[in-house]
């Protein structure tokens, strides 16, 4: 049985390029939804308000079992939980296309969205099994750059199936690659190290009370979750804003938008994962690129086409930053690195995605019912003003850690060891 670092160069690529195809066919199944609103709220009679509550219960069901997800992979081991996420995600994706009304769609991407939950932090926790330390943060920013290309593939690419055959269609081809996937997965993701021990439910919780009370975690995730809600409000309600705002653009003219914003986020990630790991302070990178990013939403209304796509490459490019520094700092502190990862990833997103499904819902309330103009100003002051408790982020880093603090005193590429992965 393989040790957590044992694994030659080609397994490490074999593994993250597993990774990487699951989190790409994951994210398409987030966003293919996205760019048929319009055609779903036409066909099946929602209004903006139903449309959003639709988005928001797949955020729900994403954010209750985020922390369930990070338990389960304490005690059956993050690969065991990956795979079946992906089984579970593509059923409930599949199902969405014969929903035969707005309220069954959202009970079926309720249902995609625990599926979700069961793969992301699991699978991110696997990056600590394949890659040692000191070469996790561009790992990281890779993994996330999957979620960006899954993202873009599925708005431009939903919306031109959307178009082609509808709606349904568009959901249908995500969930049954997802459960393809789930077949495949398993002969890229090898087993490491001895199965995971079999923790009666009081050992778990002492596992995952330092996470739960932890000041960095809560600063991490609500400093965040405003910004979270603001850029996946700008990724999925974009299509229906140009439909109202801009009605002579066709719906892949403005699922394009978005879409070259989720084309940016690919380089963003693995920059935010290579300068997080040599950053002495990875809690200013976030406050600044977040900062600049918020900003940035507040203009969205005024901007002609022109400047739309330069701000939504930006905003692409600023995710990726931020994504990839917010995943790379709980594999560092004292509370949540090794096994605990998962968990405290877990409970990041947990918090964020709860506070971001809510800004979601509010975002279509508000543009239903006053405008696309004060939707957007309220997403660029919400996703401003909770930045500052980034401050309170620990800076110390776990003690496996510590010979990896400080590479801009070093002056290193990234890594020295000789076994880092090509």
């Amino acid at each position: 049985m393989s040790t957590p670092t044992s694994l030659d160069p080609k397994g490490r690529f074999q593994a993250a390029l597993t990774l990487l195809l699951s989190r790409v066919v994951y994210a398409f199944n987030w966003y293919n939804i996205g760019a048929v609103l319009p055609l779903i709220g036409r066909n099946l009679g929602a209004s903006t308000f139903q449309l959003g509550i639709v988005l928001g219960a797949f955020l729900v069901g994403a954010g209750v079992f985020q922390v369930p997800a990070g338990l389960a992979a304490l005690r059956w081991g993050n690969r065991a939980v990956s795979l079946f996420s992906l089984v579970l995600m593509g059923g409930f994706s599949l199902a969405s296309a014969f929903a035969p009304n707005w309220p069954t769609l959202a009970a079926f991407r309720f249902g995609a969205g625990a599926g979700a939950a069961f793969f992301f932090a699991p699978a991110l926790g696997l990056v600590t099994s394949y890659f040692p330390t000191g070469t996790r943060g561009p790992i990281i920013g890779v993994y996330n750059a999957g979620f960006s290309i899954g993202s873009g593939i599925g708005l431009l690419g939903g919306a031109v199936i959307g178009a082609a055959y509808g709606w349904p269609f568009a959901l249908a081809v995500g969930g049954v690659v997802l459960l393809a996937m789930a077949a495949i997965a398993p002969f890229g993701l090898p087993r490491t190290g001895p199965r995971p021990e079999r923790r009666p439910l009081g050992r778990l919780w002492e596992s995952a009370r330092p996470i739960f009370t932890s000041r960095s975690i809560w600063a991490l995730s609500v400093g965040t979750s405003g910004l979270w809600g603001a850029l996946y409000a700008a990724a999925q309600y974009f299509t229906d804003f140009a439909h109202a705002v801009h009605p002579v653009w066709s719906v892949a003219l403005a699922a394009g938008i978005p879409t070259l914003m989720i084309v940016f986020e690919v380089p963003g990630g693995p920059f935010g994962g290579w300068i997080g790991e040599r950053a002495p302070e990875m809690r200013r990178i976030l406050l600044g690129w977040g900062v600049a990013a918020g900003l940035a939403i507040l203009v969205i209304p005024f901007l002609p086409f022109a400047g739309l796509v330069a701000l939504f490459a930006f905003l692409g490019f600023a995710d990726g930053v931020v994504f990839a520094v917010i995943y790379l700092i709980p594999s560092y502190l004292p509370e949540s690195h090794g096994e605990s990862l998962a968990l405290g990833l877990a409970f990041v997103n947990t918090i964020q995605i709860f506070l971001g499904s809510a800004i979601a819902i509010l975002f279509g309330y508000l543009a239903g019912t006053y405008g696309y103009s004060t939707a957007w100003w309220f997403a660029a002051v919400v996703s401003l003003v909770p930045l500052p408790l980034l401050l309170w982020i620990s800076r110390r880093r776990g003690e496996v850690e510590e010979s990896f603090v400080r590479p801009r005193a070093r002056r290193p590429r990234i890594v020295t060891a000789p076994d880092r992965p090509t």
